[in-house]
């Protein structure tokens, strides 16, 4: 094996050989700031706040504070190498239409759409569109040219325009952050290794739903099937003398 994995055509749209290693597991990995996108996942009040989705569910969202203050980071590190950012936001349309009737299995493992069934006064509430529990949480804002989504299910290649989007740009390499590791951010990691993404995940920008022990087994899975797991302060480092020479140019 390598000692550091490339991603196939390692070279960016001027020609330039890509020079950018990220110290990750289970070994390096090589990208080019030019080919890559860092994905912001369900980084909405349902995932993060008291009284938003996961909460009123029944799952613990006491430590989401520091990662949104990691994802922030990342996200200015990105900002300042040129990298393009994508933002998810999980959820369906007021009537949740969307969100499937009985005959879609949706409907029968969606927590929130359960919490809504047995819990009738919050019916139109929970990760509709065009709800304080839908938007993203007002500490993480997308700017101008960043790339702003909405996905139906857990994986953010599943009905969206992402893959054509990645593609269109010559992106390659895409590093994960945000809510749930296990859930929505390990699923959307998986099916872009079906299409020939290099996958990161900044281990210390997510966060799962459930137990500690979700967090450490899908971070595993993913370090030992689908992708490389790493860290903010890694990926800032790294980036650090390409932000400055993107922005000097």
């Amino acid at each position: 094996m390598d000692p550091v994995a490339k991603p196939a055509g390692y070279t960016d749209p001027q020609g330039r050989q890509g020079g950018l290693t990220l110290a990750a597991r289970p070994e390096p990995i090589a990208f080019d700031a030019s080919a890559t996108a860092l994905i912001v996942v369900d980084m909405q009040n349902a995932y993060t706040t008291p009284g938003g989705y996961l909460d009123l569910a029944g799952f613990d969202v006491s430590g989401t504070g520091p990662v949104v203050a990691q994802i922030a980071r990342a996200v200015r590190a990105a900002r300042a190498a040129g990298i393009r950012i994508v933002w998810f936001q999980n959820g369906w349309d007021p009537d949740y239409v969307e969100a499937g009737g009985p005959g879609s299995p949706n409907w029968h493992k969606s927590n929130a759409l359960k919490t809504m069934r047995a819990r009738p006064g919050m019916n139109e509430r929970l990760l509709a569109r065009g709800t304080w529990d839908y938007a993203l949480v007002d500490a993480l804002k997308p700017e101008p040219g960043d790339i702003v989504l909405g996905k139906p299910r857990y994986s953010g290649f599943y009905n969206t325009q992402l893959d054509s989007l990645l593609r269109a740009a010559g992106i390659r390499t895409l590093v994960f952050t945000g809510i749930a590791t296990n859930v929505c951010v390990e699923s959307t990691l998986r099916d872009g290794f079906f299409l020939e993404y290099f996958g990161i995940v900044l281990a210390d920008a997510t966060h799962q739903a459930g137990p500690p022990a979700l967090q450490a087994g899908a971070l595993a899975n993913i370090e030992t099937f689908f992708g490389w797991v790493s860290d903010v302060a890694a990926f800032e480092a790294t980036l650090g003398a390409d932000g400055a020479r993107t922005a000097a140019e």
